[in-house]
C-alpha cells in the first residue's frame, strides 16, 4: 500500500482503546515513524469505513492478554476507486499487518501491507495511480462568444483532476517533494520561494514538523488560493454566464466551493455581509484575455494554508492566476503570489490539471462529519 496521509482517531473510535485526538488525512510521518516497522497478527473487531481515513480494529495476542490495535489506512474514495468495500474484510477475519508505528507509542499503525490469513491475499492495497482518461487529442470545447469552456461540453460530465504538481515552488527552482508538500530535504527550503526571514523559519519549522499543524487537516479550513488547484479529489467549474460569475467546486478540503464574479464589480466585500472580514478564498473578480480567464484575488485571512506544505502568507495576499485550456483535456494553471508581508518580491509558478471525464467530484469531506 503506497504511503498516503494520516487520520484522525475521534471520540467514537476512542471508545475501543484510549488515544488523544491526532489529526487528519495528511502526510502520515506527522504520526507514525517509518524507522519503526511493526508487524501485527490479529482478528478483526470493527471496520470504520469514514472519511478521513479507514480504521481497521483488530484483537493482537499478547502473552496471556490480547490488546486492541488500530489499523489505518487510506480514505473510503481510493480504497473504493481501487475496488474494496465496507465488508471486504469483516469482524472474526484474521489478518497480518505491515506497517509503521505512530509516534506518541499508542497502539496504532499506519497499515503499509494487509494480508488475509485464510488466503494470504492482500486487501485495502491502493496501487499507484495509473493514467486515466488518457483520451484522444481533441479542440478545446468553446462557448457561442469564442471563449473556452472550462467545464464539459453540453451533455457530458468531468473534472480537472491529476495536477502535474501538488507543491508551489517559484518558477526555474529544482525542488524535490512528495504529494503532501514535504521537502525531501529540509535545506531546499531556500529555493522554494523569496521568503522574508520570519516566513522561512516558519515555513522550516512546518516541514520539520512533518506538516502536522496544517489547518485543512486539523481544523477543516478550506484550501484557499493555489492549494485548490493541488488537492487530490480534483475541481470543477461551473459557469454561470446569465449572472456572469464562475463556481469552482472543490473535490479536496470539506466539499467546499469558490465564487469568481465577472460581472465588473469592484473589488471589496459587500455592506450586507463581508465588508470588513478577510476570507478563505478572498475576494475574486476576473475577465477573459483572450483564451485566458485571469481572476485578481484579494482579502484572504490568515486561518488557512494557501498552499500544501504550509508556505505562510499574510492578509496582504494578492493573486493573480491564469487559467487556460489550450486542448480539450489539459487545464494550464498559472499563478503570481504578491505577498508584501511574507515575501521579498513577486513569484510565479504553474503546473497543468487533466481532464477526467464522465465522472463527477469525487464524495470527500474532511471528517464525515464526526464528533
Amino acid at each position: 500500500m503506497k504511503y498516503g496521509v494520516y487520520g484522525l482517531l475521534t471520540v467514537g473510535l476512542g471508545a475501543f482503546f484510549s488515544v488523544t485526538p491526532v489529526l487528519a488525512h495528511h502526510e502520515i510521518l506527522g504520526k507514525f515513524d517509518d524507522k519503526k516497522p511493526t508487524t501485527l497478527r490479529g482478528t478483526v473487531t470493527k471496520v470504520d469505513w469514514a472519511n478521513p481515513h479507514v480504521h481497521i480494529f483488530i484483537e493482537v495476542p499478547s502473552g496471556t492478554t490480547t490488546n486492541n490495535w488500530a489499523v489505518e489506512l487510506e480514505s473510503p474514495v481510493d480504497l473504493q476507486k481501487a475496488g474494496w468495500k465496507l465488508d471486504s474484510v469483516k469482524p472474526g477475519d484474521a489478518l497480518t499487518v505491515q506497517g509503521i508505528a505512530a509516534r506518541n507509542g499508542s497502539r496504532q499503525v499506519w497499515g503499509n501491507s494487509v494480508v488475509m490469513t485464510s488466503t494470504n491475499k492482500k486487501v485495502f492495497d491502493v496501487p499507484a495511480q495509473a493514467a486515466r482518461n488518457n483520451q484522444a487529442a481533441k479542440p478545446t470545447p468553446r462557448w457561442p462568444d469564442g471563449h473556452p469552456r472550462l467545464g464539459p461540453p453540453p451533455g457530458e460530465s468531468g473534472y480537472w483532476g491529476s495536477p502535474s504538481a501538488t507543491g508551489l515552488v517559484q518558477s526555474g527552482a529544482n525542488v524535490q517533494m512528495d504529494a503532501y508538500g514535504l521537502l525531501k530535504n529540509v535545506s531546499d527550503a531556500d529555493k522554494v520561494a523569496p521568503f522574508q526571514k520570519w516566513a522561512r523559519d516558519l515555513y522550516e519549522l512546518r516541514q520539520r514538523n512533518f506538516l502536522k499543524d496544517d489547518p485543512m487537516y486539523l481544523y477543516c479550513k478550506p484550501p484557499g488560493g493555489p492549494r485548490q488547484f493541488q488537492t487530490p479529489y480534483g475541481v470543477q467549474f461551473m459557469e454561470d454566464l446569465d449572472r456572469k460569475r464562475v463556481f469552482v467546486f472543490i473535490g479536496g478540503g470539506n466539499h467546499n466551493y469558490r465564487i469568481i464574479y465577472t460581472d465588473g464589480r469592484e473589488q471589496k466585500g459587500q455592506l450586507r455581509g463581508d465588508a470588513d472580514n478577510p476570507l478563505y478564498y478572498g475576494r475574486a473578480v476576473a475577465k477573459w484575455e483572450n483564451d485566458a480567464f485571469v481572476v485578481d484575488t484579494k482579502g484572504f485571512n490568515e486561518k488557512f494554508w494557501f498552499t500544501n506544505g504550509g508556505l505562510p502568507h499574510t492578509e496582504q495576499l494578492h493573486l493573480i492566476e491564469r487559467i487556460t485550456r489550450p486542448d480539450f483535456n489539459t487545464l494550464k494553471y498559472e499563478v503570481t503570489v504578491d505577498d508584501p508581508g511574507a515575501y521579498t518580491k513577486t513569484w510565479s509558478s504553474s503546473w497543468n490539471l487533466r481532464w477526467i471525464s464522465g465522472e463527477e467530484l469525487p464524495i470527500y469531506y474532511c471528517q464525515d462529519n464526526r464528533p
